[in-house]
């Protein structure tokens, strides 16, 4: 059997609210195939979003294993992390992100001007990315003459850019009406199926996690 992409064991973490301890995660034990597209619920507060930040290497744990393709993030210095995140891990968040003053493509192209690709090769893959997700068309657009769900979009594009193994996405219909998610979902759903995408989704509506391979829950902290 493949080694699955995210290998999770014993991952524990504890926030300090003045001398109260909270345990957001407890001893969470979690393996993602690859081409997985993982649906995270539960309700608020029961640590979909603090997993979902240290799988990313956003947050660290206070102890446990989280090794994504056989490198354990939270072992990582913060700039060897920062790296590793750029070339590993596309984010789409709840809010869209985009700058206002920058069309889509340029915004798409952002993270890409930390790489060392030449102008032409980020605009090819600017053009690439936008195709992926339906707007080529829309490239030149300002986010303000976008419906939501194709800012959203944009904000898909600009996580695929990099063409990373993982992409994670913390509520990325939370602020979309029905038709715009459905749309968003389905992008979602072809980069798993077209591209062989890995994907992570923290949601709390069933109906958008209906759109994964498989769908954990989390409550209290605690897998079930």
């Amino acid at each position: 059997m493949a080694e699955p992409i995210v290998k999770i064991r014993e991952l524990t973490k504890l926030y300090s609210q003045g001398e109260i301890q909270v345990t957001a995660l407890d001893r969470i034990t979690l393996d993602i195939a690859a081409g997985e597209f993982l649906a995270l619920m539960g309700p608020s507060g029961s640590g979909k979003s603090t997993l979902l930040h240290i799988i990313a290497g956003v947050d660290r744990p206070t102890s446990g294993q989280c090794l994504v393709q056989g490198v354990d993030v939270t072992k990582l210095n913060e700039s060897a992390l920062a790296d590793w995140r750029n070339h590993n891990v596309g984010f789409i968040f709840q809010t869209f992100n985009l700058i206002p003053v920058l069309t889509a493509a340029e915004n798409v192209e952002l993270p890409l001007l930390l790489t060392r690709l030449s102008r032409t090769q980020r605009r090819k893959q600017v053009e690439t990315a936008l195709e992926v997700v339906g707007l080529a068309d829309r490239a030149k657009h300002l986010p303000r003459q976008l419906s939501g769900g194709q800012e959203q979009r944009v904000a898909i594009a600009r996580a695929l850019v990099t063409d990373p193994a993982l992409i994670v996405a913390d509520e990325p219909t939370g602020n979309l009406d029905s038709h715009s998610a459905q749309e968003v979902l389905g992008a979602l759903q072809s980069l798993r199926k077209d591209a062989g995408k890995t994907i992570i989704m923290v949601t709390h509506d069933p109906k958008a996690a209906a759109f994964g391979t498989r769908q954990i829950h989390l409550e209290k902290g605690e897998l079930s």
